[in-house]
């Protein structure tokens, strides 16, 4: 892993000095996020995927809903109907996870890179690099210790953190409509939800604001990262579940 967050640094480091120009001191905090905004853009296709399998599971809600009605009493019958139906309408039960976890490599990568003191038995140097009054190695209780939350540092933390709360309230809103109209990707292959999914139910569109501890324990250099990477998300989820039926609409078709 070391080579890769080693040939990733360097090309961050060249990034900054195309950009230094332009942002000065603020070069490499501006290459963090144009490398993650570029890293978004490449897994792109794999987020296109994971929309058209949920999207395709969805289409198939009033029809397993229909299923249970019919087989209530039969369990068995009914995993053997629903895995039917998947199988006749070409559509995976996993379908929309499996791209999903094919992401995770990049984000934990990147992660890394923006977060380890040391790559590859050497200091990393992007760390070494400062955002206004903000080094990128520092946390946020560096900055309160420093000038407190409105001193030079806690400014920029004050931006972030007033970004990281847009988003989320965003998101939030946003996935309570989803989550009305779209099966969970963690059903079981009978179309059950899995023990527990429930409570995650009700706990999943709160975790957007999970993002404002993250980025308040982790180094600035991170923290710009899963800023980044957060707004994207976002950005590219209103994008490509735009035509998504509102809640309600699949309770009528049924």
């Amino acid at each position: 892993m070391s080579v890769f967050l080693s040939g990733f640094a360097s090309l961050v480091g060249h990034i900054a000095d195309l950009l230094h120009p332009v942002f000065q001191g603020g070069a490499t905090a501006a290459a963090i996020i144009l490398f993650t905004a570029c890293v978004r853009l490449a897994v792109h296709p794999l987020s296109r995927a994971a929309a058209r399998g949920q999207k395709a599971r969805t289409k198939l809600s009033p029809q397993i809903a229909e299923l249970r009605k019919k087989h209530s009493k039969n369990p068995e019958r009914l995993q053997k109907a629903i895995m039917e139906l998947h199988k006749k309408e070409q559509v995976s039960p996993l379908s929309g996870c499996l791209p999903s976890l094919l992401q995770l490599p990049a984000f934990f990568l990147m992660y890394h890179l923006f977060s380890s003191r040391e790559i590859g038995g050497r200091p990393n140097e992007l760390l070494g690099h400062s955002l206004g009054a903000a080094p990128l190695g520092d946390r946020w209780k560096d900055a309160l210790a420093d000038g407190g939350i409105f001193g030079g540092a806690g400014l920029v933390y004050v931006v972030l953190f007033a970004v990281v709360v847009c988003v989320a309230t965003f998101n939030y809103r946003r996935t309570k409509r989803q989550m009305a109209t779209m099966p969970t990707p963690t059903a079981g292959p009978d179309g059950q939800p899995v023990p527990g999914m429930g409570a995650m139910t009700k706990l999943m569109p709160l975790l957007s604001f999970a993002t404002l501890m993250t980025v308040g324990v982790v180094p600035l250099a991170a923290a710009l990262y899963v800023v980044t990477s957060t707004t994207w998300t976002a950005v590219e989820r209103a994008f490509l579940y735009r035509d998504v039926p509102a809640p309600g609409a699949l309770a009528t078709a049924v």
